[in-house]
């Protein structure tokens, strides 16, 4: 068969290559277009496009596929791309751009989603984050036959994985992609001997991943500390747990639950291995902390920096 296919970040760049490694003839490929990126926001093409184009794999990158939207020269430009490519099916990662209804029913047999989470737990944007934040036990990949919905398609495919006691987003990100792009290749492997069963999902646990928003990154200690500790590791690496000290920002990326009594948001011990902090329940050892312009550093590296005396309140600004 022939396959398009249309991802920009790292995660979709998993299942390109896997795809690329299989030896599946891909066509054409859709990206979002290069953004600014680092200290000098110089534009930086995406992790997809990249890879594409080592494979000489042709690019197409428009700013979006709706026909009667802002930029409907870019959408018709697409469209001719891939009438022209002639795909038999489409494969989609994380792609960041809403696919209307022409761009599902192009191909001959529609497009395929590799999705990050346990279908139909944790739809929408966010399905990786948002498993940490809520202490899910396992996640996974689901292959959907995408609809006009947000992720409500029919199952082609999908296989549990286990969330390590200490995942971050970043690490939970890596076993995923290489689980979506394993699990994308299988079903291709199926569609073409006619051995794909799409299977609805179900109505029951239904929930959605809501898009991470910076502002969430800010730490309320008045929460227990089992739930700051989740979403420590569920905003690593993006946005970045943070708090207020001495007001300075300072970023929050490794801890573990430990006793501790106080006002919330109180240190109430400094040792080598980390600021002791009281929560709404319980309390958080911070092992790994990072100011405004610096590196992460482990707690005694941060507190010979920038000494925090005992009592002082975390998240109060002087």
């Amino acid at each position: 068969m022939k396959v398009a296919f249309a991802g920009t970040p790292e995660f979709a760049h998993a299942s390109l290559q896997a795809l690329l490694a299989a030896g599946h003839e891909l066509v054409l490929v859709l990206t979002q277009p290069d953004r600014p990126a680092g200290r000098g926001m110089k534009l930086q093409a995406s992790a997809v496009k990249q890879a594409a184009q080592a494979a000489g794999v042709p690019v197409a990158q428009p700013r979006s596929l709706r026909l009667d939207g802002r930029w409907p020269d870019d959408a018709a430009a697409a469209r001719e791309a891939l009438l022209a490519a002639a795909p038999d099916v489409m494969v989609v990662a994380a792609y960041g751009l809403i696919l209307p209804d022409w761009t599902l029913q192009l191909p001959r047999h529609g497009c395929l989603n590799v999705h990050a989470s346990l279908l139909p737990r944790w739809r929408g944007a966010a399905p990786i984050h948002r498993a940490i934040e809520a202490g899910d036990r396992e996640t996974g990949v689901t292959i959907m036959q995408m609809d006009a919905g947000l992720d409500t398609g029919a199952m082609l495919n999908r296989e549990a994985l286990t969330i390590a006691a200490d995942a971050t987003t970043g690490s939970l990100h890596d076993e995923l992609a290489a689980l979506g792009g394993r699990l994308i290749v299988a079903a291709l492997h199926d569609l073409a001997a006619g051995r794909l069963q799409p299977v609805a999902q179900p109505a029951e646990g239904v929930c959605y991943a809501h898009k991470i928003d910076k502002a969430e990154a800010a730490i309320d200690w008045t929460r227990p500390a089992i739930e700051i500790e989740r979403r420590i590791r569920a905003f690593d690496p993006f946005p970045g747990a943070s708090t207020q000290l001495g007001g300075e920002v300072v970023k929050l990326w490794r801890a573990e639950l430990a006793a501790a009594d106080g006002r919330p948001g109180t240190v109430v011990a400094t040792e080598e291995s980390g600021l002791l902090v009281a929560c709404g329940e319980g309390g958080l050892r911070l092992r790994e902390l990072q100011r405004a312009g610096g590196r992460r550093q482990a707690a005694a590296a941060f507190l010979q920096a920038r000494p925090v005396g005992i009592g002082t309140i975390l998240g109060a600004v002087d």
